[in-house]
């Protein structure tokens, strides 16, 4: 296997669904104290998601709530509570390549800008014969860091 040309920073979401945006923020927003930062809405992705924030700068990790815009389609964003994690790469065309050499499978959709703006991609939940490795279960989404977050994370590299 050839080296990694490409290294994860860190969490840059997590995305939590339910039938009921409302529900979720009673929690997180009333409770917890977290900041919404944003609305994103599509109906490709059938989804309709409050963005929420903890932390600040570089260190900021999104808390996304999310509810489908309709509970009969797919995807369902409802039905997995943990819908997925989100994880800032500081070169993700480098990682997708290099990934898919290696056997890892995404999801349908490629590299594409997402919600909060920076391009992402989806690593698929289940592996298959012909990509062995996938989220066992877990949607990964590896999203492109800034120039200030892998800044960051590299001065918090070198201590």
């Amino acid at each position: 296997m050839t080296p990694r040309p490409f290294k994860i920073l860190g969490i840059q979401q997590i995305a939590i669904g339910g039938p009921s945006k409302e529900r979720l923020k009673a929690l997180w927003v009333d409770m917890l104290g977290l900041a919404v930062t944003g609305n994103f809405v599509s109906e490709r992705e059938n989804v309709d998601e409050d963005i929420c924030a903890i932390g600040s700068g570089p260190f900021k990790v999104e808390v996304d709530l999310m509810q489908p815009l309709d509970a009969e389609k797919k995807p369902a964003v409802h039905t997995t509570p943990l819908n997925h994690v989100g994880l800032w790469v500081d070169d993700l065309p480098q990682a997708v390549d290099w990934l898919s050499a290696n056997g890892v499978r995404f999801a349908p959709g490629g590299i594409r800008r997402g919600a909060a703006g920076f391009d992402i991609t989806f690593v698929h939940p289940k592996s298959n014969d012909a990509f062995p490795i996938g989220g066992e279960g877990v949607l990964i989404e590896l999203v492109q860091a800034p120039a200030e977050v892998v800044d960051a994370f590299a001065r918090l590299a070198a201590g």
